[in-house]
């Protein structure tokens, strides 16, 4: 249920009703919004909690949530929700640009990575350091040497860092050097990955599991958002399908369906999409002009001997003159894309 406040209501009042709808036994969120206070009421349903909330002198009126997912519906929060952590700004009208390697390898490539990717317009950085690969024998990431790397960079060149967490063991050390936790796609079902990032304050790009419908995708994010966590950004990077010309199939309409759905920013990963680098830049500008909140690119200095990704990589001039062509789309729009600087 959402419990709408009045307009006169104030912050005792809020809080009243909040403890009321714990002491029904259900779980309460506060969402300020640029015009009411909303308290949405999450658990199972009983007899009378409605009624007993509506005779509440500060309640204007409470209303049901169809949809499964309950916070991360436009049901409870009608205004687009931003995320914003230092350089990188994401959602309602704000097109965030995460660009970077698929794997931190060195100091050398992730510095000069980070600096060339940030003079073309990127607000934030992407690496992995812990990498989930499908065979045991692939390159795992440095681990806490690549995080300590890409803070490094972030040091230098001011971006926000994006890297994965691949497990709940490792959410408070990742947490030590990342801006934004990423949950990547295999682990978007993984729920106590899901709860232990939702326990913690930093926001969350969440990826889209290869065969999950938009209600799984949704109610992966909602795990997140159950634990308090309200800053969670959701990433489609492709789906499975029949075809085999790209790694995966990547549906555009995700951006405008998730829009109609939830407050939650939604970003584009057009590099694992389609895993082909010549593809890459056009996916990106479809993905603006679709309306998404965001791109995560894989950028890599040579991608020819990249130790993972490399084939789906972005050399630095393709990656400036991408960033020149989405800017066009954006401005046409009235999206705000950073300007290269």
């Amino acid at each position: 249920m959402i419990v709408v406040m009045k307009l006169s209501a104030n912050q005792d009042h809020i809080n009243a009703v909040a403890r009321r709808v714990e002491e029904l036994g259900l779980k309460s969120h506060v969402i300020v919004g640029t015009e009411r206070t909303v308290v949405a009421a999450i658990g199972e349903k009983r007899n009378g909690e409605r009624e007993t909330l509506e005779s509440m002198a500060s309640v204007d009126k409470v209303v049901p949530i169809l949809a499964p997912y309950k916070v991360a519906s436009v049901e409870t929060k009608p205004e687009p929700t931003t995320v914003e952590i230092g350089s990188l700004k994401v959602g309602n009208g704000n097109v965030g640009v995460i660009a970077g390697p698929c794997s931190v390898e060195s100091e050398e490539q992730i510095l000069e990575t980070a600096r060339f990717v940030k003079v073309s317009g990127a607000n934030g950085l992407r690496g992995g350091a812990f990498k989930p690969r499908t065979s045991p024998y692939s390159f795992q990431g440095m681990k806490e040497e690549g995080l300590k790397l890409l803070a490094a960079a972030r040091e230098e060149t001011g971006l926000s860092v994006v890297t994965e967490v691949m497990t709940p063991q490792h959410v408070e050390l990742v947490g030590r050097y990342a801006d934004v936790l990423q949950i990547g796609a295999r682990n978007m079902q993984n729920y106590h990955l899901l709860q232990a990032v939702g326990e913690q304050p930093k926001p969350v790009l969440l990826k889209r599991g290869p065969s999950a419908s938009i209600d799984e995708f949704l109610l992966a994010a909602e795990y997140i958002l159950d634990q308090g966590n309200t800053q969670v950004m959701l990433c489609e990077r492709g789906v499975r399908t029949f075809e085999t010309h790209t790694r995966f199939t990547l549906p555009l309409a995700t951006v405008p369906y998730l829009q109609e759905r939830t407050h939650l920013p939604v970003v584009i990963d057009p590099s694992h999409g389609t895993g082909i680098t010549s593809l890459v830049p056009s996916m990106c500008r479809a993905a603006i002009a679709a309306g998404c909140d965001g791109l995560i690119i894989e950028v890599h200095p040579n991608p020819s001997k990249a130790m993972s990704d490399g084939a789906q990589s972005l050399p630095p001039d393709l990656f400036a003159s991408t960033m020149q062509e989405c800017k066009k789309v954006a401005d046409a729009l009235g999206y705000h894309l950073a300007d290269a600087s």
